[in-house]
């Protein structure tokens, strides 16, 4: 019917079998939205949370990222905002609310605040391109926004080999920092050196222990698993991070400030879904460059795993098993 759009759709929790498609009503742009036609989006675990009732908030059409073309933006802010948005243009949008609060990148068409929307000028591929949002996004904020990285710093990246600490360890060692990178898999060491990790690690519960080892600055991917212990291995005024849940999302047990934390260390999270918030702006975040710089083939940031869009339950099996080792993308 005229009006209407495919979208997959999370008709109940369960694993990727519920995951279905059903014809919904195309969305309309209101005040200062952008109108996109997705060719593609990047699979988050956050969205695996979502589909198994697991996430404190979610949308049936779920998707917290896309890329694609300007389908219309009939109320611009300014006329300023109405020439960065002109129809047909390439851009990418992530976050503010998409399958949180309004449906997401799972539909065909996908209505988006233009101050969570990046026009892009590429030539990556759309399945190449729908890889970077919301890692690269989320990855800069964290090290540059929160934890104020600079160069010549010691960083220790826990979780290094999941899509957020890929592009976390690309853009650290690009600002000169000293990366110390960690992973479960030990066949994945040499590779990490490769990126330009200066020292690669286990990661395991108790890492560094028996070592008088101090961090300026800490990226935590694992969770409250490690949490402790991250906050240990950062030295007296520097700054630890908690940006993922890698090791599950069950709390820290009998939590006492005043006997488990190191004193004068920063101790801060991030959720992703502050992107394009006013504290958080997307203008600040120089993702066009970082595009440029793929484009160039300085990092290899190619996803893992491409699904066609007919094929979304075994996209999230894929996501399920953990072991994918990048980015999974979807694209239409």
């Amino acid at each position: 019917m005229a009006g209407s759009m495919r979208a997959i759709v999370i008709p109940t929790f369960g694993g990727p079998e519920v995951l279905s498609y059903q014809s919904v009503q195309k969305p309309v742009p209101g005040a200062d939205e952008v109108l996109i036609r997705v060719h593609a989006f990047g699979v988050n675990h956050a969205e695996m949370h979502m589909r198994k009732g697991e996430w404190d908030e979610w949308h049936p059409i779920t998707g917290l990222e896309c890329v694609g073309t300007v389908e219309s933006y009939p109320q611009p802010s300014s006329p300023a905002q109405a020439e960065r948005f002109p129809v047909g243009h390439k851009v990418a949008a992530v976050m503010g609310g998409l399958g949180r609060s309004r449906p997401g990148g799972y539909g065909e068409y996908v209505t988006v605040s233009s101050s969570n929307v990046i026009p892009l000028d590429t030539t990556l591929s759309w399945e190449q391109l729908a890889a970077l949002p919301e890692v690269y996004c989320t990855a800069w904020s964290c090290l540059f926004t929160v934890l104020d990285l600079k160069r010549g710093e010691k960083v220790l990246i826990r979780g290094a080999t999941s899509t957020l600490g890929q592009a976390a360890v690309h853009l650290a060692v690009d600002a000169g920092a000293v990366v110390t990178a960690t992973t479960r898999r030990e066949d994945r060491f040499s590779w990490l050196r490769d990126m330009g990790a200066a020292e690669v690690a286990k990661e395991e519960v108790g890492l560094f222990s028996n070592e008088a080892q101090k961090f300026d600055k800490t990226l935590n991917l694992i969770g409250n698993k490690v949490l402790l212990e991250s906050i240990a291995l950062t030295r007296p005024g520097g700054r630890m991070l908690q940006a993922g849940w890698l090791g599950g999302l069950e709390p820290v047990e009998d939590f006492n400030p005043m006997v488990q934390m190191e004193s004068g260390v920063h101790f801060s999270l991030f959720h992703s879904k502050v992107l394009g918030t006013p504290e958080f702006s997307l203008s600040n975040i120089p993702f066009q460059e970082i595009v440029r710089k793929i484009e160039q083939g300085k990092w290899d940031a190619r996803p893992a795993r491409v699904f066609e869009y007919q094929d979304i339950v075994n996209a999230h099996r894929a996501l399920d098993s953990h072991d994918v080792g990048g980015k999974i993308v979807v694209k239409h």
